[in-house]
């Protein structure tokens, strides 16, 4: 039960049409389905261990990854939820090969990788949802090209990280807001209207174990960052969870930067363009950071391939142009 002073996701949505322009109806239906089906999620995480929901689910995906069972719980409670909104005409998901067709005559497609980071929920580490919206172009059939989009035509870029609290982060193109679930009435519950990521920060994330296998450029900046002052204290903190959703969020309120480049044995990167990178670079813009493959601003990306890989850089402004400043 909401108090007098709680906006709901749904009042939100409302109240701001113009947050969701040009098309505040459809926004508001393809958010109450991200709700539901994240609200889902949430249930089944929650009591992760009491119910058969760990582990791996014996199969691998198209990037040759282990699928979780509770991978493919979330892809379908996404899926069916996408499906009975009727704006979606279809959804490009991690876990399928091919694009799932929903609707010929719906406005928009979604793209998502529907439990980011699975891998940690048996060892109770936080994880997340990430979704991406773009218009379509066209009328009728949905082919796979569809998706080959650059970055900054998304209409919605979003997250929810199941964490200590359920939270929904989305942007529509004017500001980022929060909403955090209320687990008795299933709904989320504004917390932090326009977020704004710190122009500078102390946390640097990335996966050390790669460090002989980066280029030097992403060597001598973590080596900066590791530097000493005058005093003999650490300059900056290393923090990195193996969840893109919930490494993100972290750098996103306390202000920091998240890198997970190319390395010898993925060159083309390892995290997924249109559904992990280009949302959380709108997300990171639009509160102020800033998101990059390298030198070149990622949303500038044309996607050529549905499960297409990138390096990602992404942070706060200050960090971002440090790190960018080592590279060739």
């Amino acid at each position: 039960m909401n108090t007098k002073n709680e906006i709901l996701l749904s009042q939100f949505i409302k109240n701001r049409d113009e947050l969701h322009q040009p098309d505040p109806q459809a926004f508001a239906a393809i958010l109450k389905a991200v709700e539901e089906a994240s609200g889902k999620v949430h249930s089944v995480i929650s009591r992760a261990g009491l119910v058969d929901v760990l582990g791996a689910a014996g199969s691998e995906n198209i990037q040759g990854e282990q699928v979780q069972k509770l991978d493919l719980y979330a892809n379908e409670q996404f899926i069916e939820s996408l499906g009975a909104c009727n704006h979606i005409a279809a959804v490009l998901s991690e876990e399928n090969d091919e694009i799932i067709t929903l609707n010929d005559s719906g406005e928009y497609l979604f793209a998502t990788d529907p439990l980011d980071g699975s891998s940690n929920i048996d060892v109770n580490i936080s994880v997340g949802t990430i979704f991406s919206v773009f218009k379509r172009k066209r009328k009728g059939p949905v082919e796979k090209e569809e998706f080959h989009r650059h970055g900054y035509e998304q209409a919605i870029a979003g997250y929810v990280l199941y964490g200590t609290s359920t939270v929904l982060i989305y942007t529509c193109g004017k500001g980022v807001h929060a909403f955090t679930l209320e687990p008795s009435s299933g709904e989320f519950v504004l917390t932090n209207e326009s977020i704004k990521t710190p122009q500078n920060g102390n946390i640097f994330s990335v996966n050390e174990g790669n460090y002989y296998t980066i280029e030097k450029g992403i060597q001598d900046y973590i080596e900066h960052c590791k530097k000493l002052n005058e005093k003999g204290k650490r300059t900056h903190t290393a923090r990195f969870m193996g969840s893109l959703v919930a490494d993100f969020h972290r750098n996103l309120l306390k202000g920091g930067i998240f890198i997970y480049p190319a390395t010898a044995d993925a060159p083309e990167g390892r995290l997924r363009l249109l559904y992990e990178c280009n949302p959380i670079a709108m997300i990171a813009e639009q509160a102020g950071g800033l998101a990059t493959l390298g030198k070149k601003r990622l949303l500038d990306i044309k996607a050529k391939e549905i499960h297409e890989r990138s390096p990602f850089f992404t942070g706060s402004k200050v960090m971002m142009n440090k790190a960018l400043s080592y590279l060739d």
